[in-house]
C-alpha cells in the first residue's frame, strides 16, 4: 500500500554568490542551503544599536590613537549617526544575503562613506563585536527587566496592604496549615521577586566586562586604548583574556539561569491564582479582563491568563537548556554554534516581559473574598499548632507532649465532627487535666494570626511593618 503522506520538498539549490564581505579567498559563494542556516540577520538586528554605539566608540579610539585618520573617525560616525536614523525610522533594509547585522551596517556604511567604511573593522573582528554588542544589549534587557519586576512588586505591596487583616487558611502540602492573612501571602511574592532581581543585578554587574579589543581570539597588534572603550561603552573594565572574551557566553547562561528561577515563582504564583479563583475555592474573582469564557459552557470564567503565565514560564527553561547544551562540548575559542546564543535570550527576554505584565495585571485586578477565605478557617482544625503552644506556655508541658495532647484532642473532634473551639472543657480536661478555659482564647483564628509576632510573622502589625520595609527595599 503506498503512502499517503507528501514528500517533503528539496531545498533549491542557487547559484553561488561570493560574499564581498569575505576577501579574496572566497571566489565564489555558499549554496543555498548554506546561506540559510548561515544567516542570523533575522534574529541578531535587535542589535543594531548597540553594534552601532560599540561601532562608534572603537572608531574614536581608533582616531585618538592615530591608527585611522581623525576624518574617517568623524566620517565613520556621521556614518553611523545617519544608520542608526534609517533604522529607526524603517527606511533600512536588512539583506539576509550579508547574513547579520554586522555586516548590514557596514555595507550601508560603505555606500554612504566610501573606503573610510573598510577601516572601521581594524583592530576587531565580528567575534568580540558581537560578544560587545550581546553585554550591551542584555545588560540593557536586565534594566527593562527589573523595572518591570519593581511594577509587580508594587503592585503585591498595594494588595498586601489592603489586606494585612484579611484572614485565609495557610497551607502546607496543600492542606490548610495554620490561619494567616492574606496580605502576609502576597508579601511572601514581594520577598522572592527580591531575590530575582538581586540575582539578574548580579549577574548584570558580572558581565559588564568589555569583550571588544580581543579580535578574533588572540588580540590585536595594534595600539588600541582597550580601556578608553570600555569607559565610553558603561563596562567597568575591558575583558582580562581574549579567548575567554570571544568565546564567553556564562553570562546569558546566568541571565538564563536567573530568569528560569524567577519563572518559577511567576509559576508558583499563577498556580495559586488558578486555585484561589476555582468554585472549589473562591478565594478570589478575577474579571474579564483577565479571564476567558468557553465555547460550549457559558458559565465558565477561565482564569487563561495566570494558565498561560504557568505554561509560558517553561520557555524560560528551555532557553536555558538549549543555551547550556549548545556551550557544553565547545573548545576554544568561537565557533559558529555560538550564533545560537541570540535566539534564546531574546525569547526570553519577551517571555519575561509578556508575563511580567500579564501577572502585574491580575494582582491589581483580582478581588479577594473575605467571606470564603473565612468559611475555609473552619476546616481542618487550623489552629491544632496554638491548642499546643498554650499548653507549653501555660501548662508547662514539653512541647512533643503538647503535641501528642493536642493530637488526641483533634481526634476527638473529629469524631464528634465539630471544630476544636465547638470541644467543651469538659471534653478536653478529660484528655488532658492542665487544660483550663483560656485554651479558648487560642482556638479562633484572628487571636492565632495576632499571636504570631516574630519578625517576619503573619500578625496584622507584623506585615504592616513588612509592607512598609518592603516599599523602602524594592520601590524607590
Amino acid at each position: 500500500m503506498k503512502s499517503r503522506s507528501k514528500s517533503v520538498a528539496k531545498p533549491a539549490i542557487s547559484k553561488p554568490q561570493s560574499n564581498p564581505m569575505w576577501g579574496g579567498h572566497y571566489a565564489s559563494g555558499p549554496a543555498a542551503i548554506m546561506a540559510e542556516i548561515n544567516c542570523s540577520v533575522d534574529i541578531d538586528q535587535r542589535l543594531y544599536a548597540q553594534d552601532i554605539k560599540a561601532s562608534k566608540a572603537h572608531a574614536a579610539m581608533l582616531a585618538s590613537k592615530g591608527i585611522i585618520s581623525k576624518k574617517d573617525g568623524q566620517d565613520i560616525a556621521n556614518g553611523l549617526d545617519q544608520i542608526l536614523g534609517e533604522i529607526e525610522s524603517g527606511k533600512f533594509t536588512f539583506s539576509r544575503a550579508l547574513e547579520d547585522v554586522h555586516m548590514n551596517i557596514e555595507a550601508r556604511l560603505k555606500a554612504l562613506i566610501g573606503d573610510a567604511a573598510g577601516r572601521l573593522h581594524t583592530a576587531r573582528s565580528r567575534n568580540d563585536q558581537v560578544a560587545t554588542d550581546f553585554r550591551l544589549w542584555l545588560m540593557d534587557a536586565i534594566k527593562d527587566i527589573d523595572a518591570a519586576l519593581q511594577d509587580l512588586q508594587s503592585a503585591l505591596l498595594d494588595q498586601a496592604e489592603k489586606h494585612t487583616s484579611t484572614l485565609m487558611p495557610g497551607f502546607t502540602h496543600l492542606q490548610a496549615a495554620q490561619p494567616i492573612t492574606f496580605g502576609h501571602h502576597l508579601m511572601a511574592y514581594v520577598e522572592m521577586l527580591g531575590r530575582d532581581r538581586s540575582r539578574l543585578q548580579d549577574a548584570k554587574q558580572r558581565m559588564n566586562e568589555m569583550p571588544l579589543g580581543s579580535a578574533a581570539l588572540a588580540g590585536t597588534s595594534f595600539p588600541i586604548d582597550r580601556n578608553m572603550t570600555a569607559k565610553a561603552l558603561g563596562f567597568d573594565r575591558p575583558m582580562a583574556n581574549s579567548l575567554d572574551g570571544v568565546s564567553a557566553r556564562d553570562f546569558a547562561l546566568e541571565f538564563l539561569s536567573s530568569a528560569s528561577i524567577l519563572g518559577m515563582h511567576l509559576s508558583r504564583l499563577a498556580e495559586e491564582i488558578v486555585i484561589w479563583a476555582s468554585p472549589a475555592f473562591g478565594f478570589i474573582t478575577l474579571s474579564e479582563a483577565f479571564t476567558t469564557g468557553s465555547s460550549i459552557m457559558p458559565q465558565k470564567r477561565n482564569p487563561d491568563a495566570a494558565e498561560l503565565v504557568r505554561a509560558k514560564s517553561g520557555r524560560l527553561l528551555g532557553a536555558f537548556n538549549t543555551l547550556f547544551v549548545v556551550m557544553k562540548g565547545l573548545p576554544l575559542a568561537y565557533a559558529k554554534d555560538m550564533q545560537e546564543d541570540k535566539e534564546q535570550v531574546f525569547g526570553a527576554v519577551d517571555t519575561l516581559h509578556l508575563i511580567l505584565a500579564a501577572m502585574a495585571g491580575m494582582v491589581r485586578d483580582m478581588v479577594p473574598n473575605k467571606i470564603a477565605m473565612e468559611k475555609a478557617l473552619e476546616a481542618g482544625f487550623i489552629t491544632a499548632t496554638d491548642l499546643a503552644d498554650w499548653l507549653v506556655r501555660a501548662a508547662n508541658v514539653p512541647f512533643r507532649d503538647a503535641h501528642h495532647i493536642t493530637g488526641k484532642i483533634v481526634r476527638l473532634a473529629e469524631q464528634k465532627k465539630c471544630g476544636l473551639d465547638s470541644l467543651s472543657l469538659t471534653d478536653m480536661q478529660k484528655i488532658d487535666a492542665r487544660i483550663t478555659k483560656d485554651i479558648f482564647s487560642v482556638l479562633k483564628p484572628e487571636n492565632a494570626v495576632k499571636s504570631r509576632i516574630s519578625f517576619g510573622g503573619t500578625a496584622p502589625a507584623m506585615v504592616k511593618a513588612a509592607v512598609k520595609q518592603a516599599r523602602k527595599r524594592f520601590v524607590k
